[in-house]
């Protein structure tokens, strides 16, 4: 594992928590050797990371679709690389990224994040899909998620490949141990 995609919020959110989670997140990926791919702003929590891995000596590939170039500050980056659209920009961040870490953030953060865990239920990736429930921020996301397994929409097995984090206590760890074997969605697989 050398590069983790973040997905965060290009807002910094109402509860302190949030930014300095994104703040340790940065210190944690520097401090283990580990690249930041994450969307390429330098707002919000994606600010914050971002400048957080420079100033700890790490890499920082920043993607953004052209649309967003314009209109979204992106500075002190180690890579920037300007993208047609949010689908080109997405599939570059997965092809790119060796695994996934979210955190609190917008529609586009829990779009990203629900994408690469579909995509690793469908057998598209075998790379640690991980959420960081700072403050409690996916308490609902995870019930859902729950209430979908419950009543057969989600199989067990596949919510268990994500990886729910209230903090990053043995996250690195976790994620390059973690064994994500291949089992079919339907029954016959």
């Amino acid at each position: 594992m050398k590069k983790i995609c973040v997905f965060c919020g290009s807002s910094s959110g109402s509860n302190p928590i949030y930014s300095q989670m994104a703040e340790e997140l940065g210190k944690i990926l520097a401090g283990n050797s580990l690249e930041l791919v994450y969307g390429g702003g330098d707002v919000g929590l994606m600010g914050i990371i971002s400048r957080t891995v420079i100033s700890s000596g790490g890499h920082v590939t920043g993607i953004i679709p052209e649309l967003l170039h314009g209109k979204v500050p992106h500075k002190e980056l180690s890579e920037l690389r300007i993208v047609k659209d949010m689908h080109e920009r997405k599939a570059l961040m997965y092809n790119l990224s060796d695994g996934f870490i979210c955190l609190p953030g917008g529609i586009g953060s829990l779009e990203e994040v629900l994408e690469a865990f579909t995509w690793l239920q469908l057998g598209y990736h075998r790379k640690p899909v991980c959420i960081i429930n700072s403050g409690g921020y996916y308490n609902h996301l995870i019930k859902q998620l729950e209430y979908m397994v419950s009543e057969g929409f989600l199989k067990q097995f596949h919510f268990d490949t994500l990886i729910i984090k209230d903090d990053f206590t043995g996250i690195i760890e976790e994620m390059r141990s973690i064994d994500l074997q291949y089992k079919g969605k339907w029954n016959h697989e």
